[in-house]
């Protein structure tokens, strides 16, 4: 199955909810207006849309995550690198790499995670 797509300000609403896992709709809502800013009517828009994508579900006034924030984190990557890169994840590094100043730390974590896909 496809992770389903999540734009922007509903990835922020995500975040909320998987942080929580499972939450009443209403403490949702007031949690959103705190964090977001958002008035009820929009929690709510947002939970309606993301539960017809399959993003999540609410019953009996209970939000509960589908997906994880790990799949839609990848969703994006892999979107963001057909998008942009044409699908080449060494371009994309490569491109990754020049943007940003790595430490020797993170440079040896990403040698390890390439190493144990080697293994």
């Amino acid at each position: 199955m496809e992770t389903p797509k999540v734009y922007e300000s509903e990835y922020r609403f995500c975040l909320i909810l998987w942080e929580y896992g499972q939450i009443n709709s209403t403490e949702l809502v007031k949690i959103c207006d705190e964090r977001l800013g958002w008035k009820k009517a929009t929690t709510y828009t947002v939970i309606k849309r993301l539960s017809e994508r399959g993003v999540l579900k609410s019953e009996n006034a209970i939000v509960t995550p589908l997906v994880t924030k790990d799949e839609v984190q990848t969703a994006e990557i892999d979107e963001l690198v057909d998008k942009t890169f044409s699908g080449s994840v060494p371009a994309f590094m490569a491109a990754f790499a020049r943007s940003k100043k790595l430490s020797a730390k993170q440079i040896d974590e990403i040698r390890q995670i390439i190493d144990s896909y080697e293994e």
